[in-house]
C-alpha cells in the first residue's frame, strides 16, 4: 500500500527519516531514481540515513513502475521518494494508484521560482504538476507532517 509519495531533493535525511516514516507508519521507503542508482557513494549515504527497522530499497524510475505494477510492494506500508518533479511526474504517469503527491524538497537554481518555504519549481516543473493536476492528483506541499497541507497549484 503506497502511504505517500513525496519529492524531496535530499531523498532520506531527518525528516525523511524520522518524522515521516514515523507519521505514515511505513515499514519500507523506495527511492525512485535513475540518477541515485548511477552514484554508489549517495547509495552508501541513503542507507546508513535510513531508519532502523525500515526497509529501504532502491530502484531505477522503470524498475519501480514494474515492481509498483507488479503488485510485489502491496504488501509494505510505502513511502516513495523522488529527487524532481520530473521522476515523479514519469512514475506517476506509469502508476495509476498514485494519487497523491507531497512536494517536500526542491532547491533553488536560476531557472526556478520559490513557491513555499522548500519548493523552487521551474517552468517545465509548473507544466508536469498541471498535467499530474489534470489527471486528479492531489499535489499539496508541506515540509513535515505537521505542518498544514497547502495545494501546490493555488502555490503557482
Amino acid at each position: 500500500m503506497i502511504k505517500l509519495v513525496r519529492v524531496d531533493h535530499r531523498l532520506v535525511h531527518g525528516q525523511v527519516a524520522f518524522s515521516w516514516t514515523k507519521n505514515l507508519e511505513a515499514d519500507c521507503i523506495l527511492i525512485a531514481s535513475d540518477a541515485l542508482m548511477k552514484d554508489e557513494l549517495k547509495m552508501a549515504a541513503m542507507r546508513m540515513a535510513k531508519p532502523t527497522g525500515i526497509k529501504l530499497v532502491m530502484k531505477s524510475l522503470d524498475d519501480s513502475i514494474t515492481a509498483l505494477n507488479s503488485g510485489v510492494t502491496d504488501k509494505y506500508k510505502l513511502f516513495i521518494l523522488c529527487e524532481s518533479i520530473a521522476d515523479v511526474h514519469y512514475l506517476a504517469t506509469h502508476v495509476d494508484r498514485i494519487q497523491s503527491i507531497n512536494l517536500g524538497g526542491m532547491k533553488a537554481a536560476e531557472d526556478r521560482r520559490q513557491i513555499s518555504k522548500a519548493v523552487f519549481v521551474s517552468d517545465r516543473d509548473v507544466e508536469m504538476l498541471k498535467e499530474l493536476n489534470a489527471k486528479g492528483i492531489e499535489l499539496e506541499v508541506r515540509l513535515v507532517p505537521n505542518d498544514h497541507k497547502q495545494n501546490a497549484m493555488d502555490l503557482i
